[in-house]
């Protein structure tokens, strides 16, 4: 084989042992098309560049890439070459949406195999920033590179978990229900420490879905039987354990965080069919804070949440939509005592009727 193709073949077998934490020698050899001497000789000449490449014996045993003395060389694609890029920037003050995933996915490849002293280097000074943020929404980088580890290594997480008041302990009790997802709570005002439940969590990840505002991981209940969503920034003591757990199938991690945030922590749901293309919609709701539809006649369907129906109902109507409810019925009820209160603060009083004074209050 000429030279470039043995160049290529070792980048191809660089990214392989990149993709997951161990693998066999047939299996590298299958994937490659050759043979397992020509995959020791590649991971010989891997070794020789500085990666730090590991080979254990028996029935578990295989080629792995760990953490070595230097940082060698990075094999990057290309989403991976652009997400730097993009962080790069967005350092400097930039903005663009849709990075987060990929770049996670590099930063966690980067850790693999940073010396412990860069990563002490790295940690310091990430200590030493303050990142202008939404009080409350900052999650700690190493939770983030734990997870995303466990999420891909299938290994079981364990962590204290501060989830919200007896209501919230209630609805985790559902099949399928979720852990309080918004910034508040459901009453509308901060969380605060004697609002929160703190429990014991043992989980199996799949995958974290970031939203304008948080983090959250979709994962599997061991104790509980039941998916589950979890917000990053209520997670205290995490711990990933060297428990691998069997992939089963789950909902799609993005509809179901985006169903727990709209509708799942609140005590009404509210579903409602608005004259106008889903396209306007989404233009006036983020979707984390409803889920939109689009129907055949061009209307866009609304699922969203809340405690308050009165709240609902003028939020409705600051959209300035032709609006129809679907349900829940009492929805309709504080639309129209909605309408009767605005009514009275344009109607001038009746001929011979006093103004109200302010002060008899």
């Amino acid at each position: 084989m000429s030279e470039l193709g043995t160049t290529e073949r070792v980048l191809r077998l660089l990214a392989l042992l990149q993709r997951r934490p161990v693998w066999t020698g047939p299996e590298l050899a299958a994937e490659l098309g050759v043979t397992d001497r020509c995959i020791r000789r590649d991971i010989s000449r891997l070794r020789a560049l500085g990666y730090p490449v590991r080979a254990t014996q028996g029935v578990a045993g295989g080629y792995q890439l760990g953490a070595g003395s230097v940082l060698p060389p990075l094999l990057l694609d290309d989403e991976e070459a652009t997400a730097t890029a993009v962080s790069l920037r967005l350092a400097a003050g930039g903005t663009v949406a849709g990075a987060g995933e990929a770049a996670l996915r590099t930063l966690a490849k980067l850790d693999q195999v940073m010396p412990p002293r860069l990563r002490a280097q790295v940690r310091a000074l990430s200590d030493a920033t303050a990142p202008l943020i939404a009080p409350g929404s900052q999650v700690d980088g190493d939770v983030l590179l734990s997870l995303a580890r466990a999420c891909r290594d299938r290994l079981r997480v364990r962590f204290a978990y501060a989830a919200a008041g007896a209501r919230a302990v209630a609805s985790d009790e559902r099949v399928g229900g979720t852990e309080p997802l918004g910034g508040t709570s459901r009453s509308g005002r901060p969380d605060r420490p004697r609002d929160l439940v703190r429990t014991e969590r043992t989980v199996e990840p799949v995958r974290m879905v970031a939203t304008s505002r948080r983090w959250y991981l979709m994962a599997w209940d061991v104790d509980r039987a039941a998916w589950r969503t979890f917000r990053l920034d209520r997670m205290r003591d995490v711990r990933v354990t060297t428990w691998r757990f069997r992939a089963r199938e789950h909902p799609d991690p993005v509809a179901f965080v985006q169903a727990g945030v709209t509708t799942g922590p609140y005590r009404h749901v509210a579903r409602v069919l608005l004259s106008a293309p889903i396209d306007v919609v989404r233009e006036q709701v983020p979707p984390q804070v409803a889920t939109l539809t689009a129907q055949p006649d061009g209307r866009t369907l609304m699922e969203t949440g809340g405690d308050d129906l009165g709240f609902l109902a003028m939020h409705l109507a600051r959209m300035g939509h032709r609006t129809e409810i679907l349900e829940p019925e009492g929805l309709a009820e504080a639309a129209r005592d909605l309408a009767v209160r605005l009514s009275t603060l344009i109607l001038p009083p009746r001929s011979g009727t006093p103004s109200p004074d302010p002060g008899a209050r």
